[in-house]
């Protein structure tokens, strides 16, 4: 049996490994960063084998510290995992799942306390992120993502693909006028975001509805910037602009008249939201009693955004 380091050294190694970087890990593991650089060393003079190439300004895996760090990341996992649920309450499952900020905050959570009443048992631990793509090396059950399906070496379902809509509140229509035309919107304030997303944007909703780039992209050039679409439908409810939302982030509030709908225009989405888990874990009676209760209730869901789709908008009422 080869020696084994102490376990503060493999959560080093894990999360260098993860973060590609010593201060990284540092930050995640509340520890210097001398600190992660001195358990790495430890390691790898303690198996005699390289684990990280170091470059100036770069930390790279070696074939043998991508294998190991694997296989580390799936040790501290399943430790991890095994002593929470020993900790927990008798008959009590904890279940791990991340998701896009604006979508837990707009869509699952309004509907957790229902999923809590018929599964007491589960324990849904939630977690948010803006790249929520799944990843071998996560601790995570489960993600609820944006994309196309395609995870090689996990398993998804799709849950809903909703509808791409301009929202406002009423009373910046008021201000500024009600637009004529799609071209018409970018004399409006546009609220824009500034981090690479997986939802569609500005221009995706443009082309579709036919406005030439030449007549949008000044448009979009200057503003307000937010880091996510939930910091921008904030500022769309204080009135400081126009913000591009997804049905599901804007569902019950288009239906109060919080916000109004820009345009009868039917721009699906280009990407669809998915529960993705690993392979592993398909079994689990918590993992399946939560992924077909999201299943319902994005069913609910896609049929009311279809049939919302079928019917003109509403007008905009005052406030």
């Amino acid at each position: 049996m080869p020696h084994l380091p102490p376990i503060a050294a493999l959560r080093a190694l894990a999360a260098a490994a993860r973060h590609l970087s010593f201060t990284k890990a540092a930050e995640e593991l509340n520890v210097t960063q001398s600190a992660v650089s001195h358990q790495i060393r430890h390691i790898e003079e303690l198996w005699d084998v390289q684990l990280f190439e170091r470059r100036p300004r770069q930390l790279l895996l070696t074939p043998a510290g991508e294998q190991l760090a694997g296989i580390v990341n799936d040790f501290i996992d399943d430790l991890t995992k095994a002593l929470e649920d020993l900790k927990a309450e008798e008959g009590h499952t904890a279940l791990r799942v991340e998701m896009l900020p604006s979508l837990a905050v707009k869509w699952l959570v309004p509907r957790l306390q229902e999923f809590r009443a018929e599964h007491p048992e589960v324990d849904v631990w939630l977690s948010t992120r803006q790249d929520t793509r799944p990843s071998a090396n996560s601790n995570l059950d489960a993600v609820i993502t944006l994309g196309d399906g395609q995870y090689p070496g996990f398993v998804s379902w799709e849950l809903m693909r909703d509808y791409v809509i301009p929202v406002a509140r009423p009373r910046l229509l008021e201000e500024y006028g009600a637009p004529d035309s799609p071209a018409d919107l970018c004399r409006l304030p546009l609220l824009l975001r500034h981090e690479g997303v997986l939802s569609p944007g500005w221009d995706y909703w443009f082309e579709f509805a036919g406005v030439p780039p030449s007549v949008y992209q000044p448009a979009l050039r200057e503003g307000t910037r937010f880091p996510d679409t939930n910091m921008a439908i904030q500022a769309a409810f204080e009135g400081q602009g126009v913000a591009l939302a997804r049905s599901a982030h804007v569902w019950e509030d288009l239906q109060t008249g919080r916000l109004v709908r820009l345009f009868d225009i039917h721009c699906p989405s280009d990407v669809s939201v998915y529960f993705v888990c690993r392979q592993d874990q398909v079994e689990r009676p918590a993992l399946i009693a939560f992924r077909d209760w999201l299943l319902k209730e994005a069913r609910e869901s896609q049929e009311a955004f279809d049939a919302a789709e079928k019917e003109p908008p509403k007008k905009a009422a005052r406030g």
